[in-house]
């Protein structure tokens, strides 16, 4: 039987590596502006730069995996939570339709949503302590 908490860290450390690449791939484009947008460049600092934030939570939740203290295990499922809603809030923001114009996602926003959900998962089976020493 496949044990999830025995490969939880390595799951996060591989959706940690898949969100910094995601933030540099492209996100979404639009055609009124001929710009095609990613986490670290939008038009004129539009949507500001969600890669940073993305990937400073996720970085914590994959450190975090790694050290098998309680403390850090509880803070990574905080982290890990707000790190989803700032996923979904940004696949939201650079894919909704404004004034009728409706953006045209690509692969790099996707890759950024999954990633930020399965690395929320893998912080609910990881292994350590059980009981504060």
């Amino acid at each position: 039987m496949l044990k999830l908490s025995a490969y939880s860290k390595y799951l996060s450390l591989i959706c940690f590596l898949v969100i910094l690449a995601s933030c540099f791939m492209s996100w979404a484009y639009y055609a009124d502006i001929n710009e095609t947008f990613n986490g670290f460049y939008s038009y004129n600092n539009v949507y500001g730069k969600p890669a940073k934030l993305l990937l400073s939570f996720s970085g914590f939740v994959a450190i975090a995996a790694f050290i098998k203290k309680l403390i850090f295990k509880r803070s990574a499922l905080l982290i890990g939570g707000l790190n989803v809603a700032y996923a979904v809030k940004n696949f939201l923001l650079f894919g909704s339709c404004y004034r009728g114009y409706c953006p045209e996602k690509h692969v790099g926003l996707y890759l950024m949503l999954v990633a930020s959900i399965v690395m929320f998962v893998t912080t609910f089976f990881q292994e350590g302590k059980t009981s504060q020493e």
